[in-house]
């Protein structure tokens, strides 16, 4: 049984991975907390002095948080019966991200899935503040999903890796339990830039060989060129479905997701990124 949180705010982007993550764990047994958080900040000077008003009005945006959520779930019911899974509804007057945890802390979330969305305007942004927040300030495994990304079975992974991550990190079983789910095959890449692995690094390598022995698996390398370029040469080479990173101190990722090179990577729209949490995370 999984428990995965999916954040919502009825939009159609955040309906869109809710419908990719009941697609994705279709034949596997699973609670979704479907959450709404509402902060009506914008009071005016005259709502301050006339308390009733606030409070009229922040009941009348919980009420509306409630009832979309039952529809949504409603909804979900409806267009996707399936006895494997079950949903628990909560809505909270609280910041998204303070919320997101509150309920991974409190309901043993394991995996958050949401979608993404840029500034209006800006095609180069290819995660929205909420995404990003959650990504750095939660430690828990997040999928994002593209806006209007179409449901495709994740048969070809890729996981873009330095191997200077620690392999008791239990998250690395998320990874493990969609390639066994959909039979993926999982392609990891390393970068060569003219430096051979450390010890430390080729145990790892040989530790993800040994956790993925069961499943499809490839290792790739990378000679002379960047992450970023390393990444995109590889998907014009081969269609990827889902991408996987790890969001260690030591590594790319910071790079790859804060810094302005993001902006030609519009590839990154086309398909869901899993980033995990390092071990680390919370130090």
């Amino acid at each position: 049984m999984k428990n995965i949180l999916l954040p919502t705010d009825f939009s159609d982007n955040a309906f869109n991975a809710i419908e990719y993550a009941v697609q994705l764990y279709k034949n596997k047994e699973c609670t979704f907390y479907l959450l709404n958080t509402y902060t009506p900040v914008a009071y005016s000077m005259a709502t301050f002095n006339e308390g009733y008003s606030s409070l009229l009005l922040e009941e009348i945006i919980r009420k509306n948080s409630e009832s979309g959520l039952l529809e949504l779930e409603e909804k979900l019911r409806e267009k996707y019966d399936n006895s494997n899974h079950s949903f628990k509804r909560l809505s909270s007057f609280n910041l998204l991200t303070d919320e997101i945890k509150a309920v991974v802390k409190d309901r043993n979330i394991d995996l958050i899935i949401m979608g993404t969305k840029g500034a209006t305007g800006a095609k180069e942004v290819f995660l929205g503040t909420n995404t990003m927040f959650t990504i750095k300030k939660v430690h828990c495994t997040v999928i994002a999903v593209p806006e209007n990304y179409t449901y495709k079975e994740p048969k070809e992974i890729l996981f873009p890796s330095d191997f200077k991550f620690s392999m008791q990190n239990k998250n690395l079983n998320l990874l493990k339990s969609i390639c066994e789910l959909h039979n993926s095959r999982l392609n990891i890449l390393n970068i060569y830039l003219g430096q051979p692995l450390k010890k430390s690094q080729e145990d790892v390598k040989n530790k993800l060989g040994l956790l993925f022995k069961n499943n499809p698996h490839v290792f790739h390398t990378a000679e002379d060129v960047d992450l970023v370029e390393a990444v995109e040469q590889f998907q014009i080479k081969q269609k990827i479905d889902f991408l996987v990173m790890i969001q260690n101190k030591h590594s790319f990722f910071e790079n790859l997701l804060f810094k302005p090179v993001i902006r030609q990577m519009v590839y990154h729209t086309n398909m869901p990124m899993m980033v995990i949490p390092s071990i680390e995370f919370a130090n």
